[in-house]
């Protein structure tokens, strides 16, 4: 693309916001740039509770309409993406000392019924003393309940509408800031600048819109006359992950005496993902980290209610995010809204459309929403089409995952049954790509840590953007929580040698 040609829409953001709506505008027919300081989902995407739900406690702050709309997306994305996302059952244990019995049945039958589930199995009560799921909890909480949500591996499905939106002829732009923009002649004057070479281009767009999540003001600042009246509030959310601590493929939701509600969730097989906290951010969005107080808080938590007690040694990695929620005015951080907000500015012909807050969750209808704010500028754009369109990967028949891995073993009998599952759970339909043309175990290449081969690092490179150790370990993959130092190292030295243009 030359500087001189003008293009459709410039997206800046590569965070599941400015993703889906590169995504969405691509599959409209319209150009598009998206542009990415950093690597995909490097901030708050990557760093989320990794749940597609809709928002059980937001139903105290009667925020029907985002909860209704969210249970709704939940099986949308079920359907799109079931390699990568998959139903979970959360056990609540019911503590007296919190909300009410009747409270939490009536906010489960709610749960079961606003967003016309058709999937997920219902709601039920559980006696823990007996059933169970009932085993690791103290025995002084007898009562419970299960209901259903959803699990995703948030940062692959950033990835995953990326592919596709570059699958549309979208170009992507990793590394590459957004400096600056003016209306020139009823059209923005864009300036980028890549990050790892300081060299900058310019891009001519009839449309500009900001998804840079905690970053939005800050792009704001940045365009020439741009101003908005809506403000961003940030929010820290901190997680822990230890040892899984129960049998069981399901999670735990338990109530903390603040009425906040925190999600003990299994992880990557042999681990447990603990979050989130909720606390006001000041500071950089990049320089976000959790403190001792979130880890207390969250192992306070925990050891309310289970039998086998955590302790600080027991934490072997944690991770915090910034949520960049649009500033409702409430001054308790956990009853801010999770609702977004659009701000659109088309005085002078091009129009600005700031994004503000949203969640993993309601990603695809904001996007959906987004585009029908720029209708005026585009109105020969396509129609509205992601609700019934599966994510790169997703492609399988019925969404029958555990079929699709018995077919991948019959195409590929070499291949190690675990090996497998792992290919399937992360590339779905394009397992294959990732295996190439193997034949063998040895032909994928050197292993650098349990089920990590070269083959899918060269796929990674070749076909998602990644760039850095720290794209394919924590990012593209999880390999790096399943990987000793030693192991990591090694993968690291190797890894910079890689000749990335033939990879």
């Amino acid at each position: 693309m030359s500087d001189s040609q003008m293009i459709d829409l410039v997206v800046v953001g590569g965070g599941i916001n400015g993703a889906g709506i590169a995504r969405d505008a691509a599959g409209r027919g319209l150009s598009v740039v998206l542009c990415e300081k950093d690597d995909l989902a490097q901030g708050t995407s990557s760093r989320s509770g990794k749940l597609v739900h809709g928002g059980l406690r937001y139903l105290e702050y009667y925020e029907f309409r985002l909860v209704r709309e969210a249970l709704i997306e939940r099986e949308v994305l079920l359907n799109a993406a079931p390699h990568i996302i998959w139903p979970m059952r959360f056990v609540l244990p019911h503590s007296p000392d919190d909300r009410p019995a009747w409270l939490v049945r009536l906010g489960l039958f709610l749960y079961d019924h606003l967003g016309g589930r058709k999937k997920l199995p219902a709601t039920r009560t559980l006696d823990l003393r007996r059933s169970p799921e009932g085993a690791p909890i103290k025995d002084q909480f007898r009562r419970g309940f299960e209901y259903s949500d959803c699990w995703v591996d948030d940062a692959r499905l950033v990835v995953l509408n990326v592919v596709d939106a570059a699958q549309r002829g979208a170009q992507i732009l990793t590394r590459t800031a957004f400096v600056s923009a003016q209306r020139e002649n009823g059209a923005w004057r864009v300036e980028l600048r890549d990050t790892r070479n300081g060299k900058s281009r310019i891009v001519m767009a009839r449309g500009l819109v900001n998804a840079a999540g905690p970053w939005v003001a800050d792009i704001i600042g940045r365009v020439t006359g741009g101003q908005s009246t809506r403000k961003v509030r940030l929010v820290k959310g901190s997680h822990i992950v230890t040892p899984k601590f129960w049998d069981g493929p399901h999670s735990y939701l338990v109530q903390n005496h603040d009425k906040r509600v925190i999600f003990v969730n299994p992880y990557e097989g042999d681990k447990a993902l603990i979050g989130t906290t909720d606390v006001p951010w000041d500071g950089a969005p990049e320089s976000v980290s959790i403190d001792d107080a979130e880890v207390d808080y969250l192992l306070a938590a925990v050891n309310r209610y289970f039998k086998q007690p955590l302790r600080r040694l027991d934490v072997v990695q944690s991770f915090s995010g910034v949520r960049p929620l649009y500033d409702d005015g409430n001054g308790n951080p956990s009853a801010v809204t999770r609702d977004y907000v659009f701000d659109l500015d088309a005085n002078g012909g091009a129009p600005l459309l700031n994004v503000f807050g949203g969640k993993i969750t309601t990603f695809r209808k904001l996007s959906e929403a987004a585009m029908q704010h720029l209708r005026p500028t585009f109105p020969a754009m396509g129609p509205d089409w992601t609700a019934t369109a599966t994510l790169p990967g997703g492609e399988i028949e019925d969404g029958d995952v555990p079929r699709f891995i018995a077919r991948l073993q019959r195409e590929y009998p070499w291949l190690p049954r675990e090996l497998t599952g792992y290919y399937a759970r992360t590339y779905g339909a394009r397992t294959a790509q990732v295996i190439d043309s193997a034949q063998s175990l040895a032909d994928l290449g050197r292993q650098f840590g349990p089920n990590f081969y070269e083959a899918e690092v060269r796929y990674l490179v070749e076909q998602e953007w990644a760039e850095t150790t720290q794209d394919i370990l924590t990012r593209r993959t999880k390999h790096g929580l399943h990987m000793n130092a030693e192991q990591t190292a090694a993968f690291g030295a190797w890894f910079e040698g890689l000749d990335r243009k033939s990879a």
